[in-house]
Order: C-alpha cells, then sequence, then structure tokens
C-alpha cells in the first residue's frame, strides 16, 4: 500500500533534513536575508540534467558566474537532507527554478532527489527546505538485489548494480497555464508523479510509467523520456499530453543502459543512448544490439531503431567489460548534426545521425586512439558517465570526456599539467582535414580522482573529482556486491574549474567536501555551485557578490 508524507515546512530541522549549526559551517555562510542578490532578470532555470534534450552539459546562459569572480566562491551553506543511502547512490544532481512563486513569495528554488524516494525543495539563498515527499511502496521483485542482496536487508550493503529506489534525476516542465511549474519524477516503483514544484502537490494523479534502475529525465516537446535496465526495456516514453497514458517501450535485446543523463534527443526527435556490455546478433529473434549506440523514434504509438552504430570490436570488448556506457552529447558544426559518444574502452566516437554506422553499422564519421585505460580495466579506469560539448566564440567546437585512472602512455595531448593518474578531464576540438571530421586532443586537466561528467559556463569547465572507490574485485576476497565494502574505503569529492580554452585550474573545493559520491553529478547555475555527498548532505558553493552579474 502506497503512503506519500508530504511536509511543507519552516524549518529543515522539522522533517529530518537539517541546516548545519552556524559553527559547522564555512565563514561566509549568508545569514537570512542576503544583502547582494543577482537581479531576477540574471537568473536563469537548470531544468534538465546536462542543461538541455542534447544532453550538451553547456549552460548558456549563465550570467552569474564568470573568470572575472570564480575565485571568491566560497561555501555558503551545506544542507543535511537525511536521505538514506542504497548501495551506493545517494543524492542525484540539483535542479533549479530561478524564479517560482511560492507562499513565501517568489524565490529562487532547488530540487533534489534521493535514492531512498525522497524529493527535496530548497530555498537557494539560505538552503532550507520549503517542502519535502517520501514515498513508500512494496520493493518491486528483484529490487534492491544486484548480487543477491534481498530487499529487506541492509540498504548500504545492497548490491551496487541493482539498489532499488529513485536513480533517476528529475526533469522540470515549462509553466502551465496557471503558472506552476511541473516537476516529473519517477519512484522506485516506476510511478511517474508530476509534482507542483511550489510545494509538491500532485499536478496530475501519478500513473505506472516504467521501472527499473532509471537515469535522467528527458522532456523534449510533451515527449517525456526515461533510460532504465533491469526492467525488460531500454527506453521508454510517454506523451504528456496523450490522455490513454499510452508507455512506448523499445528493447535491445541484450546488454544495459548506464548513461548516466538518459538520453539525448536530436532535432527530428531520435532519441539516442548507449547499450552496455552483451552481445551483438542481428540473426536472433528479437534482434540484439548490445555493445552499441543507438538512436529510437517514435512512429505512429510505436518506439523504433530508428539507426545505430556497434564498434567491430565488441566481442572483444563484451568479455573485458568495455561496454560504451555514457550518454552521448549532440550539437551542431556549421550547420550538420553530429553525435559524439564514449565508454569504458577510453576513445571517442563521432557520428553522423542521419547514418550512425554506415552502411554496415560498424563504420563511425571518425574515432579516436585511446586517451586511458591502457591496462584494460573494466572497474578502475575508462571514460564514465556522460560526455558534454560546448563551442567557443571563434566557432571552434568542443566535446569533453571524463575518465577515470591514468591518461594512455600514447596519447598526445598539446596541454596537460603534470600526471594524472586516478581521472581527470580529457578535452577534443573538432576539425576538418583533408576534407573530413576528427577530433584532435587539446588539453587533459589535473589529476582527480575519478573525474566526473562537467559543464561549461561562460568559458569555464565545471567538474570534479568523486573521490569514489570504484574497485569491485579484490585479490583477497574476490568479486563483491556489498556495497558496504567500497563505501568504507572512499575519500573525499572535490570540484574543479578550468579554463575550457586550457584546461587550467581556476578554483577547486579543496578538503571543504567531507565525503566522496556515486554516479551523482555537479550543477552550476545563477552563481552557484552544487554537489552531493554519499550520507546525504548537499553542498552549495557561491560568488561573494551576484553584483557581479551585472559587469
Amino acid at each position: 500500500m502506497r503512503n506519500v508524507i508530504a511536509l511543507g515546512i519552516a524549518a529543515a530541522a522539522l522533517t529530518g533534513g537539517r541546516m548545519l549549526a552556524d559553527s559547522e559551517r564555512s565563514s561566509s555562510a549568508p545569514s537570512a536575508t542576503p544583502t547582494a542578490q543577482a537581479p531576477s532578470s540574471d537568473l536563469i532555470d537548470y531544468w534538465t540534467d546536462g542543461a538541455d534534450i542534447e544532453r550538451s552539459g553547456w549552460v548558456k546562459n549563465e550570467k552569474i558566474l564568470t573568470k572575472a569572480n570564480v575565485g571568491t566562491l566560497k561555501l555558503k551553506w551545506k544542507l543535511e537532507t537525511g536521505n538514506q543511502p542504497r548501495a551506493l547512490h545517494g543524492l542525484m544532481p540539483v535542479l533549479v527554478i530561478g524564479q517560482l512563486a511560492t507562499s513565501a513569495g517568489v524565490k529562487q528554488v532547488g530540487i533534489v532527489n534521493g535514492i531512498s524516494d525522497n524529493l527535496y525543495a530548497f530555498d537557494v539563498e539560505t538552503g532550507k527546505i520549503l517542502w519535502q515527499k517520501h514515498w513508500d511502496y512494496e520493493a518491486p521483485p528483484g529490487a534492491g538485489g544486484g548480487g543477491g542482496g534481498a530487499a529487506q536487508q541492509d540498504p548500504r550493503r545492497l548490491g551496487f548494480l541493482r539498489p532499488g529506489g529513485s536513480s533517476d534525476t528529475p526533469v522540470i516542465g515549462p509553466a502551465d497555464a496557471q503558472g506552476r511549474r511541473p516537476l516529473y519524477f519517477v519512484t522506485g516503483d516506476g510511478m511517474l508523479h508530476t509534482l507542483n514544484a511550489a510545494d509538491g502537490s500532485d499536478l496530475q494523479p501519478p500513473f505506472k510509467f516504467f521501472g527499473g534502475k532509471g537515469w535522467a529525465l528527458n522532456l523534449a516537446g510533451n515527449t517525456l523520456w526515461l533510460q532504465t535496465t533491469y526492467a525488460g526495456a531500454s527506453i521508454a516514453a510517454v506523451r504528456l499530453d496523450d490522455p490513454e497514458k499510452k508507455v512506448m517501450t523499445w528493447n535491445a535485446g541484450s546488454g544495459g543502459a548506464w548513461g548516466r543523463r538518459g538520453v539525448a534527443v536530436d532535432s527530428t526527435g531520435t532519441a539516442w543512448t548507449t547499450t552496455g556490455d552483451g552481445v551483438y546478433d542481428l540473426t536472433s529473434d528479437p534482434k540484439r544490439y548490445a555493445n552499441s549506440v543507438v538512436g529510437v523514434q517514435i512512429d505512429n504509438g510505436q518506439m523504433k531503431l530508428k539507426d545505430y552504430y556497434t564498434p567491430t570490436n565488441w566481442e572483444w570488448l563484451r568479455k573485458r567489460d568495455l561496454d560504451p556506457n555514457n550518454t552521448p552529447t549532440i550539437f551542431k558544426y556549421k550547420g550538420r548534426e553530429l553525435i559524439a559518444a564514449s565508454g569504458k574502452e577510453c576513445r571517442l566516437y563521432l557520428l553522423d545521425p542521419e547514418s550512425a554506422g554506415g552502411e554496415n553499422h560498424q563504420t563511425p564519421a571518425y574515432k579516436t586512439s585511446l586517451f586511458c585505460n591502457e591496462e584494460v580495466d573494466f572497474q578502475d579506469m575508462g571514460s564514465w558517465g556522460a560526455l558534454s560539448s560546448w563551442e567557443d566564440t571563434s566557432g571552434t567546437r568542443w566535446v569533453l570526456a571524463p575518465f577515470w585512472g591514468p591518461v594512455h602512455s600514447q596519447a598526445k595531448f598539446p596541454i596537460s599539467y603534470g600526471p594524472v593518474n586516478e581521472g581527470g578531464v580529457a578535452a577534443y576540438k573538432l576539425v576538418e582535414r583533408g576534407g573530413k571530421l576528427e577530433f584532435a586532443p587539446a588539453w587533459v586537466s589535473r589529476d582527480m580522482k575519478r573525474g566526473e561528467p562537467v559543464l561549461i559556463v561562460n568559458g569555464m569547465v565545471i567538474g570534479y573529482g568523486s573521490g569514489e572507490e570504484t574497485k569491485q574485485a579484490w585479490p583477497d576476497i574476490g568479486l563483491q556486491f556489498d556495497s558496504s565494502i567500497r563505501a568504507a574505503k572512499g575519500t573525499r569529492a572535490t570540484i574543479y574549474v578550468l579554463d575550457a580554452i586550457t584546461g587550467k585550474e581556476l578554483w577547486s573545493s579543496g578538503d571543504q567536501i567531507h565525503q566522496w559520491n556515486h554516479f551523482s553529478g555537479v550543477t552550476a547555475v545563477n552563481g552557484r555551485i552544487y554537489l552531493s555527498t554519499y550520507e546525504g548532505t548537499l553542498y552549495c558553493f557561491g560568488v561573494d557578490s551576484a553584483a557581479t552579474a551585472t559587469k
């Protein structure tokens, strides 16, 4: 039986989440009535993970955080949400509405969800919770296992492959006719909830969408997309204006779906993602498309495969667990739409969405040499999560890949910043040579413990090292799915702001974040940067004065 708890609160301590005491905060934490606020015209929304439907990670309209003031970033507040971890998961990336009418007036409101079916809305200026909701339900069959665990066991010891709960990042829709902002969120039982972002109330009755281990929701027009795994489908979608709420699905037939920003949607409405380890077999019934980059579209109420690319060495990749597990990024270059994709093997692929793999579906427009994972390591190396892309003022197109482990010894980046052993960010330029497009290495960042997907803001790259222990197998105990083993070995997450042209470090959070995180994400908008930890603490860093936004 479903039991929904909704709390509108005046103080976070009344609800299980609390603001840290003054003695626990940075000395830069603001008072309840900040003295320097950004003009309302400068405030924008960060409404979806990856900043847009193409999953570029490029926050194009940010007006406050700049190279001129990034050095003044300080810890503004930290919030203990009270979310209980499941396996290695805690909180997902923050979403932000720049101006939202609430019962307490117009506020800049942040939204963050926790793996244990929790949803929190908070006042960006003060870090205080405005409302929160929690959902209880009977665990779906198999949820919370992933290595033999049962749903009723200690959630911190669940298998990291199948933690159960709500792993999808929500998405915020445009205002309805009454000015209300709908917030779309899928709980761990597969129910889609449409909530009023101002107070958490239901705007529409919830309905069964799709379960499994879901990733970030994407809203393209009236179509809501969910990438998922362990649920009998790879991608699910529903048209929000469909009175019947028909759910359309497509199944790769083999291999999971692990891109953290979910699907990327191109200008034709085709949704692109990657598939995990498994079999590529066009003779089977149904056909199987593992270890591939796939694009699906909706045709007459049915989801169908439009095109795909499968590397020629897919079988070699499968045997070594080196699947293409990143969310691709979609961009335009001189009017031509293109896709960049990557994965644990650690190379970039350039694809044309009109013919992703050529006539044989196995020929990319270009592929780079390896830039990491020289040791062919399935757990501690490779590119994970999502790619990002932006265009500088000269018209140069850039693609950024996070990675784990050392830089490949044969990778030649013109700019680097000392040895890289734990991970970082690799930057490539799209160039034309001999009438063809290719990716040219540009720079590689400083060392980061497990480089994670980045955002691009006003000529800066904002990323972080998660500090996570990523090893899954040890010589003495072998392969272990008990997440508490890895959790005990994590260190701390560190945010880095880099010059997007050179990769030079402009600012870092140093040792201010007390703990690591797993498969979360950084958010940067309206002069603030947000990142969370495994235990459910949300950190907010901001520039000294929002008045710099008008310069």
